[in-house]
């Protein structure tokens, strides 16, 4: 496909430099420090996982590589090239991608409005650019496509998205930012409030979606998820990172202990 929502990714950065970079990254709210000199690297055709107990700055760590919020301090770096991001808009325009944990997405309009949400693609000529109207069935046939290609199993484009279950929404959000993203797909809890069929199918699209040449980061609390997709867990805490680990190197016990103090370890 050669369609905006088909976009290809980007090729990927020379061996060994990070897709995305945050370096030393520091967020405060008052006496507050959310952010306290993190740093994190994702690297090229892998899932990272983000892992941390309740205040650990990991909300704040995926505001700040989204562009929802800016750093008080530090720099973000994307295929080792530093980049401003001041908004969610900044994000995207750099080719990365967030899938929330509410999905944002709208229930009463179809699959395909959805996936064209904000991105809507118009008519050629003066219809489009004059009378500014929609393309609907490339629209239709391009939504179509992608969630095939994906392995999304839906009825009908047209459908509502209220009419789906829990999974094929996530499954609607998760496709919706493969599409358009060249560079990284965020995911903020994909898994929460699905039942275990939802979730294997979620992690199944997760997979894909790595499979497909766009790294992941993976925020979950729910660790047999994160020990079963991840290819390396940066473990946060206390707004830093205390350690980068792989999930076949570790026991699941052992990333929560570090991840809650029990087990110290100071980041090199």
């Amino acid at each position: 496909m050669t369609t905006a929502a088909a976009e290809a990714p980007a090729p990927a950065p020379r061996a060994g430099t990070p897709v995305l970079q945050a370096r030393r990254l520091v967020k405060r709210y008052g006496q507050v420090t959310a952010l306290d000199g993190t740093n994190l690297e994702l690297l090229p055709g892998e899932i990272l996982g983000v892992i941390g107990d309740n205040g650990a700055g990991k909300s704040t760590l995926i505001k700040a590589l989204s562009g929802a919020l800016i750093p008080d301090e530090g720099e973000i770096l994307l295929d080792g090239s530093p980049v401003k991001l001041r908004s969610p808009i900044d994000a995207r325009r750099h080719g990365i991608e967030t899938v929330y944990q509410d999905l944002a997405v709208a229930p009463a309009m179809s699959i395909a409005e959805n996936l064209f949400l904000g991105r809507e693609l118009r008519r050629p000529g003066l219809l489009g650019s004059l009378f500014r109207l929609l393309d609907k069935p490339r629209m239709l046939a391009q939504a179509a496509a992608y969630l095939e290609e994906l392995q999304i199993g839906i009825r009908s484009m047209r459908q509502a998205v209220e009419t789906l279950s829990g999974g094929q929404r996530q499954g609607v959000a998760v496709a919706r930012s493969a599409a358009f993203a060249r560079h990284v797909v965020i995911m903020d809890e994909p898994t929460a409030a699905l039942g275990v069929k939802e979730s294997n199918m979620v992690l199944a699209l997760i997979r894909r979606v790595r499979d497909r040449g766009l790294p992941v980061i993976l925020i979950s609390h729910n660790m047999p998820h994160v020990f079963e997709v991840a290819d390396r867990i940066h473990i946060q805490r206390l707004g830093k990172r205390v350690a980068v680990v792989k999930p076949a190197e570790i026991k699941m016990a052992d990333a929560v202990a570090i991840m809650t103090g029990a087990l110290p370890v100071t980041e090199p």
